[in-house]
């Protein structure tokens, strides 16, 4: 269209007609619902008297998919981490196909969860968790205050976060790997029975009863099952940090495991299931952390969060180098 004066009028409707932004969604909608790139012209809601759809051939609709997570995890994985404390880092990763897709989820001091970074890697080593930490150091990641790092177990991730934090750091292991590999050592008779028991004892509140308990259960296994003693007994301190800070309750047994980013590994792992081949790294991570995207929009707050503020002040203390006997236990 032109004016009397011969100059072209722009109009909205053409803009919104052109734009790619509808179609490019509608095409992120329907793949991480499960569609393949191979079924989506299937699904659109067309009748036989329409004109035949533009544009949704299998590679077409990959094309598009590919644009639109590579765009979005870019934004996603670059978001400033300066405007919040986040008293809690909890880390893990998940396989995808070959590769290892470690996650950084924090929890501000209300409760809420948020995914903070990721990193791909062919394992989970040493290199690749700095590489994560120091990426969320950059962009604004305070350990100034206090930090508990919650991991599986991963002498990698251990070593990584020690390495990058400070030797210093609380770090807890999660008690649900540790029974898994202490069960691993035993026969099918004696799992249930050994796990019960170092479950009773994790949840003793006081870190003497519970030390003192779980010692006992090393001792027992020393004889008959020396490969379980052994497992149980290395690491067994970092399986008692939420002790050792006196983290009251509800949030003591919320932060004794990986339960919370887990969780959302599942969210993530839910939205990729469909994908047969894993062509490389960046289509791992793309997939992963569109599918954490998912996830973070249905996170609620964690259990036990009217706690937190008791965690932080045993946070900094232990920064202090101070003993928490003076900070009230909350039962």
């Amino acid at each position: 269209m032109r004016s009397i004066e011969g100059h072209d009028i722009p109009l909205d409707t053409l803009k919104k007609f052109q734009s790619e932004d509808p179609l490019t969604q509608s095409v992120l909608n329907r793949l991480l619902a499960g569609v393949s790139t191979r079924s989506y012209n299937s699904t659109l809601d067309t009748n036989t008297d329409a004109a035949p759809a533009k544009g949704v051939s299998k590679s077409s609709v990959s094309r598009k998919f590919i644009q639109i997570t590579k765009k979005q995890m870019e934004e996603f994985l670059s978001r400033s981490l300066s405007n919040k404390y986040y008293p809690v880092l909890m880390i893990d990763g998940v396989s995808v196909g070959e590769h290892i897709i470690i996650t950084a989820l924090g929890i501000d001091t209300e409760g809420h969860k948020q995914i903070l970074g990721m990193e791909e890697g062919a394992t989970e080593n040493a290199a690749v968790c700095k590489h994560l930490l120091s990426d969320l150091i950059e962009r604004g990641l305070t350990t100034e205050e206090g930090i508990l790092v919650v991991i599986d177990g991963s002498k990698a991730l251990g070593k990584a976060v020690k390495d990058t934090f400070g030797s210093s750091t609380p770090i807890q292991r999660c008690q649900i790997h540790k029974i898994r590999n202490v069960k691993e050592h035993l026969p099918e008779s004696e799992q249930q029975r050994i796990s019960r028991k170092i479950k009773k004892a994790y949840l003793e509140p006081d870190y003497d009863k519970a030390h003192k308990a779980l010692n006992n259960i090393v001792k027992e296994l020393e004889i008959t099952y020396p490969g379980a003693a052994s497992s149980l007994k290395e690491g067994l301190e970092e399986t008692l940090t939420v002790h050792k800070l006196r983290v009251p309750g509800l949030l003591r047994v919320t932060l004794s495991t990986t339960n919370p980013i887990e969780s959302a590994n599942s969210i993530a792992r839910s939205t990729s299931y469909r994908v047969k081949r894993w062509q490389n790294g960046e289509q791992a991570l793309r997939w992963i952390a569109t599918g954490m995207m998912a996830a973070e929009e249905k996170f609620r707050k964690i259990k036990g969060y009217k706690q937190i503020p008791v965690l932080i002040a045993a946070l900094n203390q232990a920064c202090r180098g101070e003993s928490n006997t003076n900070i009230s236990h909350i039962a």
